[in-house]
């Protein structure tokens, strides 16, 4: 829990102030809105996601291959984002 607590700490305060400092001014508060509301859809569907993998395989064989399967698809979904992120950098220097 700690990991994951300084990780958080690291990760989404940057991240609220990158998305934020896109948008004007007048709009501030509903862009807050839905990016606090996008977050909250995306971590609840991540836990979803994940917690289906680990029953359907832990049902299927073992614990151990439940965790194992979770931790794949994890780490998968993670370096999907971090290539998206580097195409949006991307996109966005040439803009």
């Amino acid at each position: 829990m700690i990991v994951f607590g300084y990780g958080q700490g690291l990760v989404m305060a940057p991240l609220s102030g990158a998305v934020l400092s896109t948008v004007k001014p007048a709009a501030a508060g509903s862009a807050s809105g839905i990016y606090g509301k996008s977050a909250q859809i995306g971590n609840a569907a991540g836990v979803a996601a994940i917690g289906a993998v680990f029953f359907a395989i832990e049902s299927l064989q073992s614990p151990r291959a439940g965790i194992l399967a979770s931790l794949v698809l994890f780490v998968t979904v993670i370096m999907i984002c971090a290539a998206f992120q580097a195409w949006m950098r991307r996109v966005s220097a040439r803009s």
